[in-house]
């Protein structure tokens, strides 16, 4: 295990994050949110905020996929996607939707800052991310899909998702 160069609860914690904040908008599956919780963690992402009736720690559920993350990654619970991208607004985040929508943004195209810090919600496994919540972001970030389906569960987006950005940011920094 040394080998891996695992951190320690304490080292997480001193760490330093990526500005990024996952949101996590009425998502129905608690093992889908635990799984965002160890992506979260695996990229030292700076937080999770969760919203609606999505579950939150402590959660059996949530414990079985996230394998401790819950205990490392901080979070933090809204009544609605709404009350929380105004809070990120206030720490000034650029908010995007994961979602296909008119006018998105191919995830390999996005340009971001490496000094912006940006938060990007994930929306419901059925109904994605509510257009009112939409409406309220500076645009939609799009994975690319050729197959049949188009479409992604919500934890495997979010590694998707969360890898590239850290990427490009890792990139941009050297």
């Amino acid at each position: 295990m040394e080998e891996l160069g695992r951190k320690t609860v304490e080292e997480f914690h001193r760490s330093s994050k990526n500005p990024i904040i996952i949101v996590l908008e009425n998502i129905r599956s608690a093992y889908n949110v635990g799984s965002v919780f160890r992506t979260a963690d695996a990229f030292l992402i700076e937080a999770i905020y969760i919203c609606g009736y999505s579950a939150k720690p402590p959660h059996k559920e949530i414990k079985k996929t996230a394998l401790g993350a819950e205990e490392t990654v901080e979070w933090k619970h809204f009544k609605t996607a709404k009350e929380a991208i105004e809070e990120l607004e206030k720490k000034n985040y650029e908010v995007y939707a994961v979602e296909q929508a008119a006018k998105s943004i191919k995830l390999h195209e996005m340009n971001t800052d490496p000094d912006k810090k940006i938060a990007v919600i994930f929306g419901n496994e059925v109904t994605g991310v509510e257009q009112a919540t939409i409406d309220l972001c500076e645009g939609c970030i799009e994975i690319p899909q050729w197959g049949m389906k188009h479409s992604l569960n919500i934890a495997t987006a979010a590694g998707v998702v969360l890898w590239e950005l850290v990427r490009n940011k890792a990139e941009a920094e050297r």
